[in-house]
């Protein structure tokens, strides 16, 4: 029988040091999944059984992952270090964050004192990770063009998350805070990435699924103004469309982008989806329009396959040692 020899043990402990913060967006997926899943049942009046499920596997995703990382954080503290200090990674971190308000949206509907204590442990996480990751573009020369990317909307995605649940508990103000901060520097970045994706280099194959969450800022903030106002006007119009709009344009670059070979940023592609399929479940809801019910219907679907093929090409690259890497 063979023994395992001393010198293959700083492989696996390796691994644990690559452990990337980019795995956070597998939660954000499928608690996007789950609360896409809560508005189809909700919209055909269906017992909310698939979605439970989907609540389920989220948060054992999201116990795993987390228990991954505080052990990476442990053992090697340098690595989560250079992770902060990159460039690309840093704008991940608040996937932590927009993750906890996610959960506590999913349960504020038969647990609100759990999704009241989420939901105010993700604001005071991304009110700080969004000061810190703001401050940090402002004040460091570090960062180029070719640095810039759609995942720099994640810590303005995650303002505009707040409100969602935020409104429904009664904390008005505090979420058209983190509303309007979410809205302006969706504005202020948008122009920044569209500069870059039209002006410069291409990005880099691993980030082109990025591409995606071009979709989810006014995707969630159409969710985010309906929550904080009641109804849809004029503004919530402008808001749901301009996601269609963007995420006609990704469809364009879809066929390109599934031709790259596979790496965790295509979990870029889970939640933004979910985003525009729960706010075409929320205006046919409002409007009383078929026509949304049925493209709700059609993008949730889509969505399902999409997160079953994400998840078999994650646990495949897992199994077959393509993931936690040194870069």
């Amino acid at each position: 029988m063979s023994v395992s020899q001393p010198d293959e043990l700083p492989v696996e402990i390796a691994r644990l040091e690559h452990f990337p913060i980019t795995f956070f967006a597998t939660v954000m997926g499928m608690l996007g999944l789950t609360l896409a899943l809560k508005a189809a049942e909700h919209s055909y009046d269906l017992s909310p059984t698939l979605s439970l499920i989907a609540l389920g596997v989220s948060v054992a995703m999201l116990a795993t992952v987390a228990l991954f990382y505080i052990a990476k954080a442990l053992r090697h503290p340098q690595a989560v270090k250079w992770e902060w200090e990159h460039p690309v990674r840093l704008a991940f971190f608040p996937t932590i964050s927009i993750s906890i308000l996610l959960l506590a949206t999913a349960t504020l509907a038969f647990a609100p004192g759990l999704a009241r204590a989420l939901w105010l442990i993700g604001i005071v996480l991304q009110g700080a990770l969004f000061l810190i990751v703001v401050s940090s573009w402002i004040s460091h020369e570090k960062y180029k063009h070719p640095h810039l990317s759609p995942a720099w909307f994640i810590p303005a995605v995650g303002n505009v998350v707040v409100p969602v649940a935020g409104a429904q508990l009664g904390y008005a103000e505090l979420s058209w805070l983190f509303f309007s901060a979410g809205l302006i520097f969706w504005v202020v970045l948008l122009t920044l990435v569209m500069n870059r994706l039209m002006f410069h280099d291409p990005l880099p194959g691993r980030l082109q699924p990025t591409l995606v969450i071009l979709i989810a800022p006014p995707a969630v903030a159409f969710i985010a103004w309906v929550r904080l106002t009641g109804e849809v006007g004029d503004f919530g119009h402008i808001l749901l469309n301009i996601g269609y709009v963007f995420t006609a344009i990704v469809a364009m670059q879809m066929p390109r982008i599934l031709r790259l070979p596979f790496a965790l940023s295509f979990w870029a592609l889970s939640f933004p989806l979910a985003a525009v399929t729960i706010s075409s479940f929320l205006y046919a809801e409002r409007a009383a329009s078929g026509a949304h019910r049925m493209l709700g219907t059609a993008l949730l679907a889509l969505l399902v396959v999409t997160i079953l093929a994400l998840v078999a090409r994650t646990l495949t690259a897992i199994r077959r040692r393509e993931v936690c890497l040194p870069e």
